[in-house]
């Protein structure tokens, strides 16, 4: 029996691993290394996966793109035989696992999975890097065809020594990705901005502390999951939960506002915003931010600001910010107990001042300046 060759070229596997740092700034970076790894390992694809919840939000080769539509598509990973069998063995302390550690070749000409996902795109064997990105186990998965031949048992030396390399750079791209999105989410902070931000299931993965104090019983956090009383929003939310669980992260979002309206409070208009720069990288699994509108009450005016900023007369000014509270022109004459003729004529003025030619245009002007 002649000895089999290993296709893994070691020196581009190291040149490639050296790499992969790249990806901890860049998420985007993963497919660009991921081609090069599969260069080195003699591969045609590459798919980043997590060993409990596998998702379609991950980074992978171009060539895996049609084969992982139908893959997720037809939910083939919920009943994938090699993440039955594979994921126990990387707990138990097997760093690699490849075709023949978890299926007999009868067995895989026989899987579902593999002749639905895999053979119709010529992909055929498989060898599966176990991982670890903090306490979640990860899975860098390659795939050959039948023309590229099997991983060996002797390949596996040369594969496990990406193990401790990715671990590494999943855990300190979590890390990071934390920082970068506490840093978001904060700056919007110091303007009032309330928000949330979704993980790839749609649990809240963080609020900021402006979000938090406007809590209530219309809208609140509870199991991790945004929960609103209003029906018709509850449901827009579910929708946006199941679009976030299906859609590629390669996908940008682009969602309409959700408004939920509340008791006694005005409506929070929810906008929906893509996750960005660091922050968006698949061990974090951060999938949108949600910025809240109007959870928070109105800041009241504060009448020196507003008379140096609109040039408006002392009287003006307290007619102006009393309007910009939501009152009625005739509620805002009742308390400063003066005509209504008074406040209608200091209408004028203000908004021969400002430029604007009707209540709710004022109100909003005087909003930027708060």
């Amino acid at each position: 029996m002649g000895v089999v060759t290993s296709q893994i070229d070691v020196e581009l596997l190291a040149k490639a691993a050296a790499r992969l740092e790249e990806a901890v700034i860049d998420p985007a970076a993963w497919i660009r290394v991921m081609d090069d790894l599969c260069a080195a390992t003699g591969s045609t694809g590459a798919v980043l996966l997590q060993g409990d919840i596998r998702t379609p939000d991950v980074p992978y080769t171009a060539s895996m793109k049609e084969s992982l539509r139908v893959y997720f598509g037809d939910n083939w990973h919920a009943k994938d035989l090699r993440a039955v069998r594979g994921v126990p063995r990387h707990l138990a302390g097997d760093v690699v696992v490849i075709n023949q550690d978890l299926l007999t070749p009868e067995e895989m000409l026989r899987d579902p999975m593999h002749n639905e996902a895999l053979f119709p795109f010529g992909f055929h064997w498989y060898a599966g890097i176990g991982f670890w990105a903090e306490k979640a186990l990860w899975a860098l998965v390659f795939q050959r065809t039948k023309r590229e031949g099997s991983f060996e048992r002797q390949d596996k030396k040369s594969l496990a020594t990406l193990s401790a390399r990715m671990s590494e750079v999943a855990t300190l791209s979590a890390a990071v990705g934390r920082v970068a999105l506490s840093g978001i989410t904060d700056v919007l902070g110091l303007v009032r901005r309330p928000v949330l931000v979704l993980d790839r299931l749609g649990y809240v993965l963080h609020a900021n502390a402006q979000a938090e104090s406007g809590f209530d019983d219309d809208l609140r956090i509870r199991d991790r999951r945004l929960v609103v009383r209003d029906g018709r929003a509850a449901a827009q939310i579910d929708r946006l939960v199941q679009i976030i669980r299906s859609l590629p992260d390669t996908e940008p979002l682009s969602l309409e506002s959700i408004v939920i309206r509340r008791t006694h409070k005005r409506s929070v208009i929810l906008r929906v915003l893509p996750v960005p720069g660091a922050a968006r990288n698949v061990f974090l699994g951060a999938r949108a931010l949600l910025v809240l509108d109007n959870l928070l009450p109105r800041i009241e005016a504060d009448q020196d600001i507003l008379a140096q900023a609109l040039d408006l007369t002392p009287a003006e000014a307290r007619l102006a910010a009393l309007l910009a509270r939501g009152l009625s022109i005739e509620a805002a004459a009742a308390e400063l107990r003066v005509a209504q003729q008074t406040t209608r004529n200091q209408l004028k003025s203000i908004f021969a001042k400002t430029g604007v030619h009707r209540q709710s245009e004022l109100v909003s002007l005087i909003a930027q300046l708060t």
